[in-house]
């Protein structure tokens, strides 16, 4: 027995250097240990606080990928007015943040960062943390774009009492949707307002026009749309009391674990009544983006009903409805 387990023993020694040696188990032991291998971390050049930065993602591009400068700026803002307001809930024991690990990313095209996904270490003197995953990606833009039926003669509905013509102006009010693939919502046919990505320039409403031409196919200048955004924090003094006010005019769809923040824009305007039924059923979008977008005209009465599901068109009608209310659209 003894000198069977020993030719045993022999055999296995000699098959683990035989593996060991060979150019594919070079390759497995590379894949399983490259993104801890290959980690790199810097010092913020501003903030002093490490970043962590796995394989294929330079300091350089991080420190030019605007989300994420802007997330920090805001995240460190907020941090400090722990210590300069009495007030604060944590001004007893403010938090801190220690460190950033990025743990992954994706390039639009082959250069151009796109999104990041990040763990933030942010902990008190107690060592009492915060959640800290954030999925960066930037802002966008939503637009409610609104189509009142007009008819030959220029009338809304042929009545001539203002009263009556009002009341059937609201009847009719219309608003575009698109219907499109969303994979990361699981579904092939999404229905929800127009809306994009913001670029790097911050244009938020030249994006908002660009979005609409592209996807709804109506040109609009950047003189016609409206921020309902904006309307509603105009002449609101409650934000820099609360120190709020360095945040974005804008909806966050999930400021649970994403960046991601939406100014939402409308745009209203009349068209012949015949045009109505050509929108439906449109197919639009940029193919070259593989985007394939079909359009879907709502009455904006059914609009909270027809876009359910979609955070940005609840909140657009949240907006509009009060700002109605306030007389300021």
């Amino acid at each position: 027995m003894p000198i069977i387990l020993t030719a045993l023993y022999q055999s296995r020694t000699a098959l683990l250097r035989t593996w060991t040696s060979s150019p594919l188990a070079s390759r497995f032991a590379w894949s399983g240990t490259s993104s801890t291998l290959k980690m790199s971390t810097f010092q913020h050049p501003e903030y002093n606080i490490p970043i962590t930065l796995p394989t294929g993602l330079s300091k350089s591009q991080v420190l030019n990928f605007h989300p994420f400068n802007s997330w920090l700026s805001t995240l460190q803002t907020s941090l400090h007015h722990q210590h300069t307001t009495p007030s604060h809930p944590f001004h007893p024991d403010p938090y801190t943040l220690h460190s950033i690990t990025i743990q992954s990313h994706d390039l639009f095209g082959s250069t151009r960062l796109g999104f990041v996904k990040l763990t933030s270490h942010i902990a008190n003197a107690a060592g009492e943390t915060l959640p800290g995953a954030v999925f960066l990606r930037g802002p966008s833009v939503a637009m409610l774009v609104m189509l009142l039926p007009e008819d030959d003669d220029g009338s809304t509905g042929g009545e001539t009492q203002q009263k009556e013509e009002e009341e059937e102006e609201e009847e009719e009010r219309y608003v575009l949707l698109t219907v499109q693939p969303r994979v990361a919502a699981g579904s092939l046919e999404f229905v929800e307002l127009p809306a994009g990505m913001v670029d790097d320039a911050g244009d938020f409403v030249g994006q908002a026009a660009k979005e609409i031409e592209e996807e709804l196919g109506m040109v609009i200048g950047k003189g016609e749309l409206v921020s309902l955004s904006d309307l509603v924090g105009e002449g609101g003094a409650e934000e820099e009391e609360e120190g709020l006010v360095l945040l974005p005019r804008a909806v966050y769809p999930s400021a649970g674990g994403c960046d991601e923040y939406i100014p939402i824009y409308m745009h209203e305007r009349r068209v012949p009544r015949k045009q109505l039924g050509e929108w439906t059923g449109k197919l639009t979008g940029l193919r070259e983006h593989g985007e394939k977008v079909t359009l879907k005209l709502v009455r904006m009465r059914d609009l909270w009903k027809e876009g359910a599901r979609d955070a940005k068109c609840l909140a657009a009608v949240a907006l509009w409805e009060g700002l109605r209310r306030e007389g300021k659209v």
